[in-house]
C-alpha cells in the first residue's frame, strides 16, 4: 500500500490521542492489580473486582472523570472479569454409581425412519 511522503511524516511526528495515553495508564494500573503481593504473594484483592468496584477503586487512584464504558473495554481487554457471585443452577444431578434410572413407561426411542414412530 502505497502512501505518500507528507502523510507518512505527519503520522510519524504528530503527538498520540489523548485516549491512547489514559488507555495505556489505567493497563498498566490493571496489570499491577493483576500481579501477586510483593509480601505475601497472595493476590491482590482488586482482582476479584468487577466493573463497578473497578471504576471507584480507578476513581479513588488518580482517574475521577473515568467512565463504566472505559472501564468494561479496558478490563475486557486485560482479560479481567471480576468475581461471580451465586450459584449456578443445578439442572441434573448425577449419581455416584452413574446408573441411569429405568423407564417406568416402556417407551420406544428407536424408529427406522427419522419421519417414523412405530
Amino acid at each position: 500500500m502505497k502512501v505518500s511522503a507528507r502523510t507518512y511524516r505527519g503520522w510519524k511526528q504528530r503527538q498520540p490521542a489523548s485516549r491512547a495515553i489514559t488507555d495505556v495508564q489505567i493497563l498498566n494500573l490493571l496489570h499491577d492489580v493483576q500481579q501477586p503481593d510483593e509480601k505475601t504473594g497472595r493476590p491482590k484483592p482488586e482482582v476479584l473486582y468487577g466493573r463497578r468496584k473497578m471504576q471507584a477503586w480507578l476513581q479513588r487512584n488518580g482517574f475521577p472523570e473515568i467512565s463504566k464504558h472505559i472501564v468494561d473495554r479496558l478490563m475486557r481487554e486485560a482479560g479481567m472479569k471480576g468475581m461471580v457471585r451465586g450459584r449456578r443452577a443445578a439442572t441434573t444431578i448425577r449419581t455416584k454409581e452413574k446408573i441411569r434410572a429405568k423407564d417406568l413407561l416402556n417407551r420406544n426411542f428407536f424408529t427406522e425412519h427419522p419421519t417414523k414412530l412405530h
